[in-house]
């Protein structure tokens, strides 16, 4: 049963129930055609409007991480880049922690209020595959810069002495080139398994970007336990 159906239903259920009125009361047939018509509209109407607060809410909750993000890391990129004096190896990556968020708050976040703002996805396949491949990137980089600044962190406090000829500008600077080139490599795969679908309804068609459930490789989808997770998912919805 898909929810299509249920309000097809509930509908019905309510246009009996305005029909049983007549067993009840005398009611003319005008008012029992008023009263089915009433409840499909006001359904309809009330769906418009959780719609439309639903859009207004994303925009606002997404244009303050937007301001808020660009201006705090661009001070933050500024500030220690043009500082000589700052460049200290937990700076530096505390700048590519920086330009991390940079990334993801340029390339990720307008785009996924997009998706939610919209009835489709109006960037096409190829740049639905790019966000979703930058949103992987751009927070595995942040979460394992935050294990360099942990590393760096302890190696300052535990080996003060020994660790200084280790916590030098050139090898954060390897390190931080090597966690990107992991990173971009082994995220890949997402750019094979995001897409654009359609979905069809008896008004009109919706398409979205999101992860793919099935294909032609792998036909259970392309990890097992995610696949149950969205497939439950599925049902629920039915």
């Amino acid at each position: 049963m898909t929810n299509a159906s249920v309000t097809g239903d509930v509908h019905e259920i309510r246009n009996d129930l305005c029909q049983n009125l007549n067993s009840i009361v005398n009611v003319t047939e005008e008012f029992i055609t008023t009263c089915g018509n009433n409840s499909i509209a006001e359904d309809t109407e009330f769906g418009n409007y959780m719609i439309r607060m639903v859009k207004m809410v994303v925009i606002f909750l997404f244009s303050i991480i937007v301001i808020v993000g660009l201006i705090g890391n661009s001070m933050v990129v500024i500030v220690v880049a043009f500082n000589q004096q700052m460049r200290s190896t937990t700076n530096l990556l505390i700048i590519n922690l920086a330009v991390a968020d940079l990334l993801f708050i340029i390339f990720c976040v307008p785009f996924t209020a997009t998706d939610y703002v919209l009835p489709f996805w109006p960037f096409g396949d190829l740049w639905c595959k790019g966000v979703q491949y930058l949103i992987v990137v751009t927070a595995y980089a942040s979460v394992y810069t935050l294990v360099l600044m942990s590393l760096d962190r302890f190696l300052a406090v535990v080996h003060p002495i020994t660790s200084m000829y280790v916590r030098t500008e050139k090898n954060a600077n390897t390190a931080i080139f090597i966690i990107w080139g992991v990173i971009l490599i082994l995220a890949v795969p997402v750019l094979n398994r995001h897409g654009e679908v359609t979905y069809s309804y008896p008004n009109e068609n919706y398409t979205v970007c999101e992860f793919l459930d099935q294909d032609l490789n792998r036909p259970e989808g392309y990890s097992q336990p995610v696949y149950q997770v969205r497939k439950a998912k599925a049902k629920d919805e039915v």
